[in-house]
């Protein structure tokens, strides 16, 4: 049963969020980027605008200049149009650049930086009118209408306030030489600018916290999709049995390479390997360094013979000692007495090899208790 949008009061957990923000969903802040397009228009506007006149006044000066040579080669208009026209791409091209690098600037600074072609692929659902209709009364929307309005009436306020204080001065500029009722003239809209610049600001350090809270509230779980993402997190038992069976099994494999270095190998003769190592100076107690089954314990019984490590079979402690130890890890301790046995034969067995002594006699058939033997016949008990 899915959840209403008003069950969904908990936060969103990192793992939507970051769902969402690989679907491109993240906080922007349209103010923000209002502010950085018409700031870094105007400071571009004022930085290239007297290299743009200058070069504009030279270019005129140049076009309008006419003598004998150019009514005998009209051809040079043409080269002169070409001049103006590249003057006037490169600064367009340089203005373009300014606004671009300020708009792609802040979308990183408010939501950071997304590589997603979800936003920009064809949606069907989009084109649903009950779908838009529903987003036009949502929680988002309404704070924008709200902003826009407070907006508006505070530049409508202080345009209104500036323009009163200033219309005298821009009248009687009029009067002026044209220098110098230009350079007023730049100075009363540096000053304008400077002022909606302001106001923009406030705004969007206001906005940017804004929207960041619209977006987490935008993305609220309920409690079923809450329990529904841990399970998915934790994920099937039986898949996660099969995985941990297989890094078993990709562990069991690695563990070959260290074969060579067990004191003995203990086999069930068609079915499992367990190879044992045992240092006294420098281990508490026998450890297991390679386990196996079929053709895996075949490999180790290989590899050990090729080794001239003993292998020895004795199925209950083979068993026992696949079933209940770890790889390289000691053996379990109601292990000891069994395997103390076998290692007292193999440490038998190695010195008559080397002719210190009589060889041993027939293999040893330690006790395993039942409990660890898997195969063993347990009890009946009688109801």
């Amino acid at each position: 049963m899915t959840s209403s949008s008003q069950d969904r009061n908990l936060p969103a957990s990192e793992r939507k969020l970051q769902k969402a923000r690989s679907e491109g969903q993240v906080a922007r802040s349209t103010d923000l980027t209002h502010l950085a397009v018409l700031g870094a228009g105007a400071a571009a506007v004022m930085t290239l605008s007297p290299l743009l006149f200058e070069r504009l006044k030279l270019g005129l000066s140049q076009q309008l200049s006419f003598d004998a040579s150019t009514v005998l080669h009209p051809d040079t208009m043409l080269t002169r149009l070409q001049d103006m026209v590249l003057a006037g791409l490169m600064g367009s091209v340089v203005f373009a650049a300014i606004i671009i690098a300020a708009i792609i600037l802040s979308a990183v600074t408010a939501g950071g930086w997304v590589a997603s072609l979800k936003p920009v692929m064809p949606d069907l659902s989009r084109l649903s009118p009950l779908k838009g209709i529903s987003g036009l009364f949502s929680k988002k929307k309404l704070a924008e209408v709200v902003k826009m309005t407070v907006v508006s009436l505070i530049l409508i306020v202080i345009a209104a306030t500036f323009l009163k204080s200033s219309i005298g001065t821009i009248a009687s500029l009029i009067l002026q030489p044209s220098s110098a009722a230009l350079r007023h003239l730049m100075d009363w809209l540096s000053t304008g600018m400077g002022l909606l610049l302001l106001v923009i600001l406030v705004v969007a350090m206001i906005d940017l916290p804004l929207q960041s809270f619209l977006h987490k509230s935008q993305l609220k779980m309920s409690l079923q999709e809450v329990k529904d993402e841990h399970k998915e997190s934790d994920g099937n038992p039986q898949m996660k049995g099969k995985m941990r069976a297989k890094q078993r099994e990709m562990a069991q494999r690695g563990s070959i390479r260290a074969v060579p270095k067990a004191d003995f190998v203990v086999m069930n003769p068609t079915h499992y390997a367990v190879a044992i190592q045992y240092d006294e100076a420098t281990m508490g107690a026998p450890r297991v360094i390679s386990k196996g089954a079929d053709l895996l314990a075949m490999k180790i019984r290989d590899i050990a013979k090729a080794h001239d490590i003993p292998v020895l079979q004795s199925p209950p402690l083979a068993r026992a000692l696949y079933a209940n130890a770890e790889l390289d890890e000691n053996i379990p301790a109601t292990l000891y007495a069994a395997v103390a046995q076998v290692l007292a034969y193999v440490y038998r067995l190695k010195a008559a090899m080397r002719g210190e002594g009589p060889m041993p006699d027939e293999v040893p058939a330690p006790f395993v208790p039942p409990e660890l033997d898997p195969l063993a016949k347990q009890p009946v008990t009688a109801s």
